[in-house]
């Protein structure tokens, strides 16, 4: 059965699938001895598929599932993209064979990451049309009033559309901070910074707690153990239940204004017709040849 190569790469533990787009755009992916192009399918039982000139097993790699804390000052990415060898997520997992996150934090943020090789559980799990939920404890500046915590849970305008709304809870106010708990399905670039800034409550500190069913429990910055096969079984239920509709509830004065009926309304006055014709309009009292003529009628 043919399939697209980028999930194919996925389930051989290659990457996620937007890596592996880039694997094949770069033109390190071939199918059968020819370069690879994005869209293009194959299938494994007879098609020989090949990365930097390996050979695609998708039998080879066992899925690994592990949970990190991932300490500040540290990339969630594979490999440091300005060349400058910063410290990644992976440098402090010491294992062997392809592992890669499962979504990102920036680099000032801490918390929870998951690290495998299941790419079809990491694309289900990271994508936005699925809308898994994530928890975030945030430190921010100031004392946000309700007014400003409410704006903030029905949505923002973020790079001309609003975001998703999102639940907010006050854990603890100080007169320089507020400490807070959002839990949120959506994951654009930076999304809570700049939310927070947009807001005038700059965030201080961010701390990832869960990922859908997935907590972090009592890890330590830059500690990571192996998932239960409990904790597997969660997040593969939680990535079989499908998209979610993430349809935002727009307030009153965001709904757009119903535009106006042109169209001709029937009079509506006592005896008038669907038509708009009043009861009795001479047009209707006009006699056709053979026709028994109007008035009241009678019995036989």
């Amino acid at each position: 059965m043919n399939e697209r190569l980028q999930k194919l790469m996925a389930q051989a533990g290659i990457g996620s699938r937007r890596h592996n787009e880039k694997l094949i755009a770069a033109g390190r992916v071939r199918v059968n001895g020819r370069v690879a192009r994005l869209g293009d399918k194959a299938d494994p039982a007879r098609d020989e598929i090949t990365v930097d000139g390996v050979h695609l097993d998708l039998q080879a790699d066992q899925f690994i599932y592990i949970a990190l804390n991932k300490p500040r000052h540290v990339l969630s990415s594979l490999e440091d993209e300005m060349g400058e060898e910063r410290t990644t997520v992976r440098d402090l997992i010491d294992l062997r064979g392809h592992l890669y996150p499962v979504g990102r934090l920036d680099k000032p943020s801490e918390g929870l990451m998951l690290m495998t090789n299941d790419g079809d559980l990491a694309h289900k799990l990271t994508h936005p049309r699925f809308g898994h939920e994530k928890l975030y404890r945030v430190t921010v500046e100031g004392q946000p009033t309700p007014a400003t915590l409410d704006q903030w849970r029905k949505g923002v305008m973020l790079d001309g559309r609003p975001t998703i709304p999102a639940k907010i809870e006050v854990i603890r106010q100080h007169r320089e901070f507020t400490t807070l708990r959002i839990t949120m399905r959506e994951g654009r670039k930076r999304q809570i910074r700049r939310v927070a800034t947009q807001l005038g409550h700059p965030v201080s500190h961010l701390l990832r707690e869960a990922i859908g069913p997935l907590k972090l429990g009592d890890l330590q910055p830059g500690q990571w153990r192996y998932l239960i096969p409990a904790e597997v079984a969660e997040l593969k239920g939680a990535a079989r239940r499908g998209p979610v509709a993430n349809k935002r509830a727009a307030s009153p004065a965001q709904k757009p204004a119903p535009k106006p009926d042109r169209r001709p309304k029937p009079d509506r006055r006592p005896g008038s017709k669907p038509g708009g014709k009043p009861a009795g309009h001479r047009s209707d009292r006009r006699e056709r040849p053979g026709q028994r003529p109007s008035g009241k009628r009678t019995r036989d």
